[in-house]
C-alpha cells in the first residue's frame, strides 16, 4: 500500500531553491520517483543546465531500464547513459552490510567524468530525508564525494515527495519501491549474474500475475517471495499457478513469507564473523 501524505511547499521550494543554486547538475536518474522529482525540479528550475544520467548494470532488470528511458523521453529530458560494473567488484560481489558503499562508489566513479565532460557543476542525488536515519551505506559514499541531495536536504521524506510529484504530475508518483536485485540475496552470500538473472525472472513471473509490489528473496534452491500483506491471500490462493511460474525461473521450492514486503529483510540474516580469540 502506498503511503501518501500531503506536502509542504515550503519544503519543496527550499528543495527548488536548493537546486536552482547549483547552477547546472547531472542527475542520477533511475526512474523512481525521488529521482524525478529532482529530475522535475532541476528542468524546471535550469533548463539545458540539467542533464539526467542512467546506469545499467547486471543488478537492475532491463524492464526498469526500459521504463526510466521513456519516462525521461515523455518529460522531455535529455538524457545520457552509461553502464556500471559493481557486480564484477570482490568488494561488491561479496556481498557484506558494506555492498551499497561499493555500489555507489563505482557510480559515482563513472558519472564524475561524465559531469565533467558535459561542463556542469554538480553531481546530485534522489536521496531522501528517510536516508538520513537508516542504514544507508551509500549515501556515505555521496557524502565523501560532495555529491548534493537536494530532497534530503529540504527534508523531504518519502511520502511527502510523492505528494509532490503526483501534484506536479509525474505519471509515476505511485510506482512502488524499487532496490537492485543484489538486496533480495543475504548478505555474506556472493553475489553473482546468475543469481541475478533467477531473481529477474521470478520477479517479472509473478509481477506478470498481477502483483504490484514483489521481492523474491533468494535463499539458494529456495524463493521466499513477499508481497504486500494485503495481497498475501490473492498469493496463496494462486500458490499453485505462482510456484510453477518460480520455479521455472531455477528454484527448487517456492515460499510465502507471512509478514509480506518489508525492506531490509534480509538485514535479519546477517552475522558478522567474530574474530578469532588470541
Amino acid at each position: 500500500m502506498i503511503q501518501l501524505d500531503s506536502f509542504d511547499a515550503i519544503r519543496l521550494d527550499g528543495a527548488r531553491r536548493l537546486v536552482r543554486d547549483l547552477g547546472s547538475v547531472l542527475v542520477a536518474y533511475s526512474g523512481g520517483v525521488d529521482s524525478t522529482l529532482l529530475l522535475r525540479l532541476a528542468m524546471d528550475e535550469l533548463q539545458e543546465g540539467a542533464v539526467a544520467v542512467l546506469a545499467s548494470s547486471a543488478a537492475y532488470p532491463e524492464s526498469e531500464q526500459s521504463a526510466a528511458r521513456e519516462l525521461a523521453r515523455t518529460m522531455g529530458a535529455r538524457l545520457v547513459e552509461v553502464t556500471t560494473g559493481e557486480v564484477e567488484l570482490e568488494a561488491y560481489a561479496r556481498n557484506h552490510p558494506d555492498r551499497c558503499f561499493h555500489c555507489k562508489e563505482e557510480l559515482f566513479d563513472t558519472l564524475e567524468p561524465v559531469r565533467t565532460e558535459l561542463g556542469l557543476a554538480h553531481l546530485a542525488y534522489g536521496a531522501t530525508a528517510d536516508d538520513a536515519g537508516d542504514h544507508r551505506p551509500g549515501h556515505a559514499s555521496a557524502v565523501r564525494r560532495g555529491v548534493r541531495f537536494p530532497l534530503l536536504e529540504a527534508g523531504m521524506a518519502k511520502a511527502e515527495i510523492r505528494a509532490a510529484a503526483r501534484a506536479l504530475g509525474l505519471p509515476n508518483w505511485n510506482k512502488p519501491s524499487f532496490a537492485c536485485l543484489s538486496s533480495r540475496i543475504p548478505h555474506g552470500t556472493p553475489v553473482t549474474v546468475g543469481a541475478l538473472r533467477q531473481i529477474e525472472a521470478a520477479e517479472a513471473a509473478v509481477k506478470a500475475m498481477g502483483f504490484a509490489q514483489v521481492r523474491v528473496r533468494h535463499h539458494g534452491d529456495v524463493a521466499r517471495i513477499e508481497v504486500d500483506a494485503a495481497d498475501i491471500q490473492r498469493l496463496v490462493a494462486e500458490r499453485e499457478r505462482i510456484a510453477e511460474a518460480v520455479r521455472e525461473a531455477g528454484y527448487k521450492f517456492v515460499s510465502v513469507d507471512l509478514e509480506g514486503y518489508s525492506t531490509g529483510s534480509l538485514n535479519r540474516a546477517w552475522k558478522p564473523t567474530s574474530p578469532r580469540s588470541s
